[in-house]
C-alpha cells in the first residue's frame, strides 16, 4: 500500500519521543508535526533529519483504512492503547 499523500494522519495523531527538526523534544499525541507543509506533506520526506520513528512507518491497509479520517482514527486509538 502506498501512502496517500496529504493524509498526515501519521504525523499528527501518533505522539513522537525522539528529536524532529523544529521540534526537539518530540511532539505530543494530537498536535501536528512542525514539518507538515499546508497541503500535509512531510518536508523532511527522503532527508536523513527525518525522525528513524517517522521513516520506519509503513502504509498498512489495517493502519490507514480507506479514507484519512479512518487513519486518523486508528492512530488515534493507537495511540491510547500505549498510553
Amino acid at each position: 500500500m502506498q501512502c496517500r499523500l496529504g493524509c498526515g494522519a501519521c504525523c499528527i495523531a501518533p505522539s513522537i519521543s525522539s528529536p524532529i527538526p523544529g521540534m526537539p523534544d518530540g511532539k505530543p499525541a494530537g498536535v501536528r508535526c512542525v514539518q507538515l507543509d499546508d497541503e500535509n506533506l512531510c518536508r523532511l520526506f527522503g532527508q536523513s533529519s527525518r525522525p528513524a520513528v517517522c521513516s520506519g512507518f509503513k502504509a498498512e491497509a489495517t493502519i490507514c483504512g480507506e479514507t484519512d479520517q479512518q487513519a486518523m482514527a486508528t492512530l488515534i486509538e493507537l495511540e491510547n492503547l500505549t498510553v
